[in-house]
């Protein structure tokens, strides 16, 4: 039995180790992760705090789905509008998504308080980067947005309400609880379309509530 041995070759200095994912034929140099975020203990100042942030989850991830739905809605209308040139056709077909959303939202959202109603205002913000009112008036006419802006203030709920998580801390406490909700998979991701970064808002509200003790 004869054996030959071959000496090891060096690796040059500049050769790039590739690597193929499964399921995919192309070689990469690298593999792109998600982000991930590392998330503090959950600590708060006082019973009241604590209740007022489990209350504010709660409502929260009921609420979140039909934020997330109506912001498929829209980009999915607004991509087929691009596509139809005649305005008596955009205009048909806008009546026709406008009478689907209702069909699929009303009864459901009749059943939400006003808190869980004023959080979902907010979250459609936070997803279209448009207010409810813009986006009632954008589908219907004007006057329509004015009332049905008028009958959400007779149960104090403002549909011209925007979401900013770096200007109020209730905004931030939502971002909070969904970034916990993605982490978890208790809820599917969906990227806002507002500039802002997680990271960067935790430790500013951080720092303000150290301040505040």
């Amino acid at each position: 039995m004869l054996f030959s041995q071959v000496a090891d070759q060096p690796l040059d200095s500049v050769t790039e180790r590739l690597i193929i994912v499964e399921g995919d034929s192309i070689f990469r140099t690298s593999i792109a992760l998600d982000e991930v975020y590392l998330f503090s203990k959950l600590e708060f100042g006082s019973y009241q705090e604590k209740l007022r942030y489990y209350i504010l989850r709660r409502k929260t991830l009921k609420v979140y789905p039909y934020a997330k739905l109506a912001s498929e809605r829209l980009v999915s209308l607004n991509e087929r509008l691009e596509n139809i040139n005649s305005k008596r056709k955009r205009k048909k077909y806008t009546r026709l998504v406008q009478k689907y959303i209702e069909g699929e939202f009303s009864e459901e959202l009749k059943k939400l308080t006003r808190t869980e109603g004023q959080i979902l205002v907010k979250l459609i913000y936070r997803q279209t980067g448009t207010t409810a009112f813009d986006l009632v008036k954008e589908l219907r006419s004007g006057w329509r947005a004015f009332w049905y802006n008028t009958t959400a203030k007779m149960f104090k709920i403002n549909i011209k309400e925007e979401f900013h998580p770096e200007l109020v801390e209730e905004d931030y406490l939502i971002e909070d609880i969904l970034q916990r909700a993605f982490a978890a998979n208790r809820l599917e991701r969906q990227k806002s379309v507002l500039d802002y970064d997680y990271a960067t808002l935790t430790n500013k509200w951080a720092r303000s509530n150290k301040q505040k003790k």
